[in-house]
């Protein structure tokens, strides 16, 4: 029998407590309703003995306390919330006993950016992973030396798994269900559940931004120059020069501030005006490559895919609004 340990953070999204234990507890139901032993024991695991959450509005009792926790296979860490950096403070208790039953052999598991206290127990550098896309831009600030794959669901490297942002961490507990069972056990939960079985990317919901928690400022002027021209051709020469910088000394200072090259971008806040385009309006495909400075429709639809996972048509059928009465 497995053991599943889910841990009770203070300052943790409840949920993320309560979706892993009910998807490993309706495994073990599937299992016996088909004259099978049940396969996993999942305990809330906690530092103390009761946990309040949401302002003191709910209160869990862990089943069992971490140092009474001799051996466990799967650690669950759930989403943290509020302020990332005192969550991490207030439950830094944990990373110790992580690292002891990680060494011991036991798998570890983030729940979208619970991923955040995964990292600060040291284990990630130099591995991949993933978490919100909203946090990324905090998470490589924080944690330089892991390698944050920011439009994947799913990763798993070196007994560690990680999740990207919100209802993603079900595809991952799909993922650890196939795993510890199988393939018709991991697409009978997804039934049961109504998850959307085998989803690999969350680049079609991220929200391109722009990194812009940085101190150079002709980089944020160059940037906010592309945001509010990005339909016209706009160069790396140009605006080297508009900034007074040579080339090479602005591709790398603005690489090193966005996190992005130049052209890259570029790309990207095209393809976000692109993205608005089709939620909002019924413009056909050549209307929209057209307003945001594309002429080549092959060339628009690579970069589109590349960006958001999906092709310029896929997108605007599944996000474009629509009659209820149609």
């Amino acid at each position: 029998m497995k053991h599943i340990s889910i841990l009770v953070l203070n300052d943790c999204v409840l949920a993320s407590i309560a979706d892993p234990r009910y998807m490993f507890t309706a495994i073990n139901q599937f299992l016996t309703q088909m004259g099978k032993n049940e396969l996993f024991k999942v305990q809330l695991v906690g530092m103390e003995k009761e946990v309040k959450l949401n302002g003191n509005v709910f209160s869990i009792h862990p089943d069992i306390l971490a140092h009474e926790v001799k051996k466990t296979d799967l650690i669950v860490i759930p989403a943290l919330s509020g302020d990332i950096k005192l969550c991490i403070e207030k439950n830094e208790k944990f990373i110790p006993w992580i690292q002891q039953q990680y060494e011991a052999g036991a798998e570890v598991a983030s729940l979208c950016i619970g991923a955040f206290m995964l990292a600060s127990t040291g284990l990630l550098e130099g591995k991949k992973c993933s978490t919100h896309w909203l946090f990324a831009d905090l998470f490589r600030e924080m944690f330089p030396k892991v390698e944050l794959v920011d439009d994947k669901i799913v990763t798993e490297q070196n007994r560690l798994y990680s999740s990207g942002g919100a209802s993603s961490y079900w595809n991952l507990l799909l993922y650890l269900v196939e795993k510890y069972t199988n393939r018709e056990m991991a697409i009978l939960a997804s039934k049961f559940f109504a998850i959307d079985f085998g989803r690999d990317s969350q680049s079609g919901f991220i929200l391109f931004q722009g990194q812009k928690n940085h101190n150079d400022e002709s980089i944020l002027k160059a940037q906010q120059f592309i945001e509010e021209n990005y339909v016209e051709k706009i160069s790396i020469d140009f605006l080297a020069e508009k900034y007074n910088l040579g080339k090479r000394s602005f591709e790398r200072r603005f690489k090193n501030a966005t996190k992005n090259t130049v052209n890259e971008y570029i790309q990207r806040v095209k393809i976000e005006a692109a993205k608005k385009n089709f939620e909002i309006s019924r413009k056909n495909i050549h209307e929209v490559m057209f307003e945001i400075g594309y002429n080549d429709v092959k060339s628009f639809r690579e970069v589109f895919k590349k960006i958001t996972g999906h092709t310029p048509i896929e997108y605007r059928n599944k996000y474009q609004k629509t009659s209820l009465n149609a």
